[in-house]
């Protein structure tokens, strides 16, 4: 991503014929998200196969029920990030959504993709009626502290929550939550 290179988001609104190139484009940042160290429910092995294979067999279902909304970072003509608003909720927390695999690909990390992704879901949150946004992250992890200054609140760690990519520790999670106001 070059200074004057801007970050466009979209919602992702699957269809054919865009939809096998942006299931291929959102495995590669999955996967190369996973094989850079980030700790998002794979593990090493994790092909490229592996990754458009969750997109397409558990993201797509939910996007096409409504029930997931899914952002996406464009730069240059390619995805480079996305994050995911889980709307599922049950029927006494209509108010309320997760967060979900806020991922950005190594080769533009730190230059505000994630920061313009989360901005845009609260966005959407707020126009689906969401006032409490919920997420969990591994402790200690370069998301937290973006999640902490973009006004996220840790109310605790769960030690030993989740193997990390490669298998070789239990990492914890840290839980925060974020009441949205209705700007």
């Amino acid at each position: 991503m070059s200074p004057t290179e801007s970050i466009r988001i979209e919602h992702w609104n699957p269809a054919p014929p865009a939809l096998s190139r942006e299931l291929d484009m959102l495995g590669h940042v999955l996967h190369a998200c996973v094989h850079a160290g980030a700790s998002v429910s794979f593990v090493l092995p994790f092909s490229h196969e592996d990754a458009t294979a969750f997109w397409r067999d558990q993201v797509l279902p939910a996007v096409r029920a409504g029930t997931r909304l899914v952002l996406l970072a464009w730069l240059g003509g390619r995805i480079m990030g996305t994050v995911q608003l889980d709307l599922l909720t049950p029927p006494n927390q209509p108010h309320r959504a997760e967060v979900k695999k806020l991922l950005v690909h190594p080769e533009v990390r730190r230059r505000g993709v994630g920061k313009t992704l989360m901005t845009a879901l609260e966005h959407h949150a707020r126009e689906s009626r969401r006032t409490l946004l919920t997420l969990d992250t591994v402790t200690g992890a370069a998301a937290e502290p973006l999640y902490l200054s973009l006004g996220y609140v840790a109310i605790g760690s769960i030690p030993q929550y989740a193997l990390n990519f490669d298998s070789s520790k239990v990492e914890a999670t840290t839980v925060m939550y974020k009441i949205l106001s209705s700007r």
